[in-house]
């Protein structure tokens, strides 16, 4: 399987994953991987790990123009023989996708699954193409890309699965299978004192300039909530460099009513994150890793979403969530630092907005 990306890239091919264990569930299955370039973004393995969706990995730098590393990869994958690539890769163009192609045909892969060599397999759209800029753009016809990942490779679904091959409503096609172990391990993290009442999940980093909502907005955020629903617990998580901009938010939780303050960041691996989150009432973040790992386990998700993608694109999968997306003009745009426009789509998202947004979730979430 050839997959890049990190934490939140890793999550959304949960339902592709499970696919694929269902079409070959006696065969080896290892992943070409991409070396993280960041410590905020884990390797496949951190998140894949005791799955048992995947058995091995095999890495290479992305980009890497190096004759010496690309005929090493090319002997390892050569090497090890495998009789089925399934291209599970984000779209980068047809041209890209048909260079791959070529690659993973040199290295004797006979039968490849996936790959997006036509403009609707690498856009995040069905249905009938308007042309233009906004081809195909209409809300209905916008896809998440969990779903666009299964549509690439719908031909392994069984014959009763067509329709959906994914199963992409089905919680069992998020299942990261936690152990107990990992359960254990983020209840003591957690404590005794936070495990008595109900938690909020908060997570304010983010690695990109382009998606951080900002640390004033995110205190007063956090004040305004701990003021509508006191004595809750927050769960504080994500990159241990982001340890300092969360507890400045906590400031106003603390002095709002708020319950107690757990900061677990880098306390815990990405799937021990996904086992506190999994205690949590519900999750407020960014676009982010952590968001996906709260929607993998079922948490209901608040997400501030930038409009440097598509809608939908990256939203948390699942009716249970809500997002806070602003489609300015500039919507779209794929940068990761934003200095012309300021970051108008996210900063112009009020905390009064978000808040109203949480107040109906918890409401939603509390009558469930």
């Amino acid at each position: 399987m050839y997959r890049l990306g990190s934490l939140g890239d890793m999550l959304i091919s949960l339902p592709a994953l499970h696919l694929v264990a269902r079409a070959f569930p006696d065969a080896e299955r290892r992943m070409l991987t991409n070396i993280p370039m960041s410590s905020k973004a884990p390797a496949a393995a951190a998140i894949l790990e005791g799955s048992g969706l995947v058995h091995g990995y095999m890495r290479y730098a992305v980009g890497t123009r190096s004759v010496g590393e690309l005929l090493g990869l090319w002997w390892t994958i050569a090497r090890w023989r495998p009789e089925v690539l399934v291209y599970l890769a984000g779209a980068r163009g047809v041209k890209a996708a048909r260079r791959d192609e070529a690659f993973f045909r040199m290295c004797g892969v006979r039968r490849i699954v996936g790959v997006p060599l036509t403009e609707g397999m690498q856009r995040n759209f069905y249905g009938v193409a308007t042309g233009g800029r906004d081809h195909a753009m209409g809300d209905a016809n916008l896809e998440p890309e969990a779903a666009r990942l299964v549509r690439c490779i719908g031909e392994l679904g069984a014959m009763g699965e067509m329709a959906d091959p994914g199963r992409l409503s089905d919680p069992a096609s998020w299942d990261l299978h936690l152990t107990a172990a990992e359960h254990e391990s983020a209840s003591r993290a957690i404590g005794d004192e936070a495990l008595r009442v109900e938690s909020i999940a908060v997570s304010v980093g983010t690695k990109v300039q382009a998606k951080d909502w900002g640390r004033e907005n995110w205190r007063a955020l956090l004040g305004r909530i701990a003021a509508e629903f006191p004595g809750r617990a927050l769960l504080l998580a994500g990159a241990s460099e982001e340890s300092e901009a969360s507890e400045f938010a906590a400031e106003d939780w603390r002095a709002n009513g708020g319950g107690p303050v757990v900061n677990l960041y880098g306390k815990l691996t990405p799937r021990e994150s996904a086992a506190a989150f999994a205690q949590a009432r519900l999750f407020v973040g960014h676009d982010s890793g952590p968001m996906h790992l709260a929607a993998a386990v079922g948490t209901p998700v608040v997400a501030i979403f930038a409009a440097r993608n598509i809608p939908r694109q990256w939203f948390p999968f699942g009716k249970q969530h809500r997002v806070v997306y602003h489609r300015v003009e500039c919507w779209g745009c794929g940068l990761e630092t934003c200095i012309e426009q300021q970051k108008k789509c996210l900063m112009s998202i009020t905390v009064g907005e978000v808040m109203g947004v949480l107040s109906s979730q918890f409401s939603v979430v509390s009558e469930g």
